[in-house]
């Protein structure tokens, strides 16, 4: 199969250099169990981090985090320059808004159609969109991610892959500047797997969006990644290129790319 190499960013450009998101010196307890442990993180502009780590690491809690639905024990997670644990919720609101979540489980509406899954956040977020531009943009949106002809069918009528692209779609539907990903590969053959990391990198670059990744599926950390880092006891054990870390000769590390 061939491999899709993801262009490795351009570091003269300064707009690629411009954080959108901090996470610095976090921590976060459930109980004795330290899951978070002065975990820090940057995610440039128009830059995809991949971070990468077993189960139970911690990747979900840390995304929980910079969404605001966990408080952090200590620490902070600056996106737009706002530090997410100190907002209320109107606050929290604005900021969601820039913010796309591809869930693991897709998360679609199943008594919905396509067009209203789509539909769902234009109609519920604070900004206000005409009849005209939700029509516009539900159908844009469905181009992008190839599934046009979908529009008025239901979840249940769909593949696993469809239901994904779906999924990716009601995500970009408010063209946040950031896109969370959680296991976006998970359940999906190694074709449409592929298919999905391609159509990641395509939005991205079309969009100009942000991308941090929960992957355990290297195929997914090797050709969606700009930067992976490598989370292993609650803290940000090793971060680099997939190729950097390839090379790297520590046995934690080195386990995940044997």
């Amino acid at each position: 199969m061939d491999q899709l190499i993801k262009p490795e960013i351009n570091e003269d450009n300064q707009e690629l250099n411009e954080p959108v998101l901090k996470i610095q010196n976090l921590f976060k307890s459930f109980g004795d169990n330290h899951v978070l442990i002065d975990f820090n993180l940057e995610l440039k502009k128009g830059e995809s981090v991949v971070v990468l780590g077993k189960s139970g690491s911690g990747k979900s809690v840390m995304i929980k985090c910079v969404v605001g639905l966990l408080q952090p024990d200590k620490g902070s997670v600056i996106m737009f320059g706002k530090n997410i644990p100190e907002l209320d919720d109107e606050e929290l609101d604005r900021i969601r808004a820039k913010v796309g979540f591809l869930f693991q489980g897709n998360a679609l509406y199943d008594s919905m159609t396509v067009r209203e899954n789509l539909e769902f956040p234009m109609r519920r977020t604070w900004i206000q969109f005409s009849q005209e531009e939700v029509k516009r943009r539900v159908v844009e949106t469905l181009e992008d991610v190839g599934l046009a002809h979908t529009i008025d069918m239901m979840p249940a009528e769909l593949s696993g892959g469809m239901r994904k692209r779906i999924a990716l779609a009601r995500t970009l539907i408010l063209r946040p500047e950031i896109i969370l990903y959680d296991e976006p590969t998970t359940g999906l053959d190694p074709i449409t797997g592929k298919e999905i990391i391609e159509l990641m990198n395509e939005i991205q670059e079309k969009y100009n969006t942000s991308s941090l990744i929960i992957s355990h599926d290297m195929k997914c950390v090797q050709t969606a990644s700009d930067r992976v880092v490598v989370l292993i006891e609650g803290r940000c054990y090793a971060m680099g290129t997939y190729k950097e870390l390839t090379q790297n000769t520590d046995p934690k590390v080195n386990e995940f790319f044997e």
